[in-house]
């Protein structure tokens, strides 16, 4: 019965519940832990991330709204705190550069050497004399026979 009771409790304990005033406000929420990543898991945003940093985050994500910050104010607040890495689409901009166009320098490479490689494992033509041609002629006729 106590290891039941533990179970429950701990698969209640990890869905966490967000109460708002409003329901604009709960829908910004979650866009906004949509928008922001998990600076643990990194490949995932907070909303689908239960580390304990995005649960932090989550819950600076509910105060501000509840306090009145705007969208932009939230988003500014979490840039200048954890840097643009917390934003799923961060800006273009000097820093990000390199994350925008990294693939695409990536994938131009790939090509260029892809195209080396073929350009160098193309047969070259070799012309042959006549005298050589005839030998050649032979030597597959000797082998017929």
């Amino acid at each position: 019965m106590l290891l039941l009771a533990l179970l429950f409790n701990s698969a209640y304990s990890a869905i966490n519940v967000v109460e708002f005033e409003t329901d604009q406000q709960a829908e910004r929420y979650q866009k906004l832990i949509s928008e922001l990543r998990c600076l643990v898991c990194q490949n995932q945003n907070l909303a689908d991330s239960n580390a304990g940093l995005a649960n932090d985050l989550k819950t600076i994500v509910q105060q501000k709204i509840v306090q009145g910050d705007s969208d932009e104010q939230i988003l500014q607040f979490m840039t200048d705190r954890y840097g643009d890495f917390v934003l799923y689409r961060p800006p273009v901009s000097a820093k990000t550069l390199l994350l925008w166009l990294g693939p695409l320098l990536f994938l131009m490479l790939g090509l260029g050497i892809l195209a080396a490689y073929i350009r160098k494992s193309k047969m070259q033509t070799v012309t042959i004399s006549q005298q050589e041609q005839q030998r050649a002629r032979q030597l597959l006729d000797e082998r017929k026979e």
